[in-house]
């Protein structure tokens, strides 16, 4: 017996007569196919029994083989890319191991592969019928091109039985039924296999028409997920089938979920409703999310709490320089949870200006009691339903924030930060202000109500922590929930501790450098929170270190020698210095400095006034507001009206007061003693006191009224250089919260009369 080089296969079979590209990637199989090459090309290709096996022997091979010719060999990345031509059956007799490949010795198997000359009747009548329906089958394919794929690929092969292997090689069949149409040992047996499968082809492809019709009817293109969806059904309805399989599966779900009993019921009653629903309908979608989020949500999930008062003020410390009595507050609070679990966490407020660290803060809170941290942003929140959901009678309809930010949290006790507080607003879609006092009342939010869940849901357990730079815009009943504590400015040793201890690190970590490259001493740091920042929190100076840091970054990149980080050098660097240090310090006539407060700090404004020659006239300039407005009447009123305790001789002249920048809104009545001092001035003649800013307001008989704001006044004047400063009596208790290295550093007189002020600044006033 012969014998030739063998080439299992693991997922086709090689007909005679038709040419078939194989991968080839098996060593054994790349040295059957060189062997073929240097004898006479012919190779036995042989189906595998199991496609996965990696070195099948002779009990792993199908008998029946085809005596096959290479064509050509393309070499690949993994392998070889063969094209070989199939000759001839065999009935393989056995198998030698020979030089890293086998061979095999074979029997000629000549039955089903000579000429039908001249042919049966029964074998012609077949053959007819199985080109039939082969031409019908392209048809059913491709109504337009069918027919040219049938004369191609059928039609073009004048023997009958290369004909009926062709249709088997495109009829996707297993690897078993190839291997049953090749053992197939005569014309006739091979016409009946074939024509048997051509049958169920022809059904096949009949029934995929028949759908595709059915669900493509009255729609449009650009419908195609619905389309697809119809599909399915039509198929699932035609082989008995159902949706049983993703019900089952929500049903484990919920199961798992640990629901409470009510809401177990609902999700139950939900879930029976579905099951009575087509997948086609609007509302299954929508069941569908409801019942997902339901598994979802943490009903039973908590946190263990970690209240050590000891690692929460170490972690309080370790976030956050300074801010003493905002950590007092908070361990305060931690020690109350420790004695009594069940009582009502305290819903804090951060109330300060941007850049002091209120946000950071709330993360501080949730990693010293080890919980779960979300943050939202309430900044020009004007929908009620953002917060409340919509209900699932709405398209797109979804869960409001806290019950997204729960699901996403996976707790039921997380810390929930709602920034930007005092910058929601409303319109027709509703108040948000409205279901945050809800949403924040312990007495309330036991059983909150999202409208798209419509359960009662358990928010008590939450931690709430807000934030706001003023509280003026905060509705009052919202404010009366919550528990402030505020958060002023830095002092600039504070600052430059921070940016010692926190910013530098990180503005040298994000810019990929060493201590060598970028280590600002004091002095340099020193000199850019003095003369590049003025703020009340440390945003500007962290921006101002990253410039200097990037900066570093460049000449170390290009191969330059590192810059000097000394205040001399930060000119070069940076540019010229954005503020002066002496800024208006010195005295003329009919101007003033007083302090103001605004929801980014305490600022320091000047209050010029001047004589005009109309009588008994005021104008006001400088975009000044209906309150401070006012101020400027009663402070005129006060020292030029009947019952003025002083004597100026051009009482009854024109005033112009102007308060310069003038495009910045300014409004307050803190601005009222100060208003005085400046008429006072420009009616006398006399130049005030130099050196010293004021605040206080003022009522029609003199009296110095106390004010907001004031640590926040006297830092900004602290930080402009100004150590002279006047304030309400009433204002004394305030000065309690100054640092003492600030407090130290200033002269502050207490005023309860506007004759207490301007006796200090204009001592020669003249008295009537």
């Amino acid at each position: 017996m012969a014998a030739l080089p063998v080439l299992p296969l693991k997922n086709t079979v090689v007909f005679p007569h038709l040419v078939v590209p194989l991968s080839v990637g098996r060593e054994k199989s790349l040295a059957a196919v060189h062997a073929a090459l240097e004898a006479d090309q012919r190779i036995i290709t042989v189906a595998q029994l199991d496609p996965e096996a990696d070195d099948p022997g002779w009990d792993g091979l199908h008998r029946i083989a085809t005596v096959s010719t290479v064509s050509r060999i393309e070499k690949r990345d993994e392998g070889a890319q063969v094209v070989v031509q199939g000759v001839e059956r065999v009935q393989l007799k056995s198998l030698v191991q020979s030089e890293g490949f086998m061979t095999g010795t074979f029997k000629k198997l000549p039955d089903a592969v000579i000429p039908l000359d001249p042919p049966s009747p029964e074998v012609d009548a077949l053959h007819r019928e199985n080109l039939r329906l082969a031409h019908a089958i392209a048809l059913l394919y491709d109504t337009e091109n069918g027919e040219q794929i049938f004369r191609q690929l059928i039609a073009s092969i004048t023997n009958p039985i290369a004909q009926m292997y062709r249709v088997a090689s495109l009829a996707n069949l297993t690897v078993t039924a190839e291997q049953e149409v090749l053992e197939q040992g005569n014309a006739l047996a091979l016409m009946e296999k074939i024509q048997s499968i051509l049958v169920h082809e022809e059904s096949v492809t009949q029934l995929r028409r028949q759908i595709a019709e059915k669900a493509g009817s009255d729609l449009e293109q650009q419908q195609r997920e619905h389309v697809l969806r119809q599909q399915k059904s039509v198929i699932e309805s035609a082989l008995g089938e159902s949706e049983e399989d993703d019900l089952a599966e929500l049903k484990t779900l919920l199961e798992e979920a640990q629901l409470p009993e009510a809401v177990r019921k609902e999700a139950d009653r939900e879930l029976k409703r579905l099951g009575r629903m087509s997948p086609n309908a609007p509302d299954y979608q929508v069941g569908r999310s409801y019942l997902e989020l339901l598994t979802e949500l943490p009903w039973q999930q908590t946190t263990d709490d970690q209240l050590d008062l000891k690692r929460a003020q170490s972690v309080l410390d370790e976030d956050h320089f300074g801010l003493q009595e905002v950590k007092d507050r908070i361990v305060e609070t931690l020690a109350v949870m420790q004695l009594n679990p069940a009582a009502n966490a305290p819903i804090f407020c951060l109330v300060g200006p941007p850049g002091v660290g209120k946000t950071s803060l709330g993360q501080s809170i949730a990693r010293a009691m080890n919980r779960s941290f979300e943050r939202l942003s309430l900044g020009g929140l004007h929908d009620e339903a953002e917060l409340r959901g919509h209900r699932r009678t709405y398209i797109g309809a979804m869960p409001g924030r806290i019950i997204q930010a729960l699901r996403h949290a996976q707790v039921t006790n997380p810390v929930i930060m709602l920034d930007e507080i005092d910058k929601l607003s409303n319109d027709f879609h509703g108040d948000p202000s409205a279901a945050l006092m809800e949403i924040l009342d312990p007495a309330q939010n036991a059983e909150f109500r999202d409208n798209f869940l419509n359960l009662p849901y358990d928010l008590s357990k939450i931690m709430f922590v807000t934030t706001a730079n003023t509280t003026e815009s905060i509705a009052p009943p919202l404010l009366d929930r919550m528990e402030l504590v505020e958060l002023p400015g830095y002092t600039e040793q504070e600052k430059l501790q921070i940016a010692t201890r926190y910013l530098v690190p990180r503005s040298r970590k994000q810019a990929g450098l060493n201590k060598q490259w970028f280590n600002p001493g004091k002095a340099a740091l020193s000199s850019i929170i003095h003369d590049y920042t003025r703020e009340a929190g440390v945003r500007e100076l962290e921006r101002v270190l990253g410039t200097l840091a990037r900066k570093q970054a460049r000449r170390k990149v290009e191969g330059k020698e590192r810059a000097k980080l000394v205040p001399a050098a930060l000119s070069d660097l940076l540019g010229p210095a954005k503020f002066s240090a002496t800024e208006r310090r010195h005295a003329e006539v009919g101007t003033a400095t007083g302090l103001a407060w605004t929801p980014t700090g305490g600022e320091v404004l000047y209050v010029e006034a001047t004589l005009l020659d109309e009588e008994r006239k005021l104008l006001l300039t400088g975009h000044l507001g209906k309150v401070m407005q006012e101020s400027a009447q009663a402070a005129l009123s006060l020292l030029t009206g009947g019952s003025s305790r002083y004597k100026f001789e051009r009482s009854d002249a024109g005033l112009h007061i102007h308060v310069p920048s003038g495009a910045v809104p300014k409004d307050g009545p803190s601005a009222g003693v100060t208003m005085a001092t400046a008429i006072a001035s420009a009616l006398s003649g006399q130049k005030p006191k130099a050196g010293v800013a004021m605040t206080g307001e003022i009522s029609l008989n003199g009296r110095v009224l106390p004010v907001g704001g004031i640590r926040e006044k006297l830092l900004a004047a602290h930080r402009l250089g100004f150590r002279h400063l006047i304030v309400p009596k009433d204002n004394e208790r305030d000065l309690n919260k100054l640092d003492d290295a600030v407090r130290k550093g200033l002269t502050i007189d207490l005023a309860e009369h506007v004759d207490d002020v301007l006796a200090l600044m204009l001592p020669n006033l003249p008295k009537s």
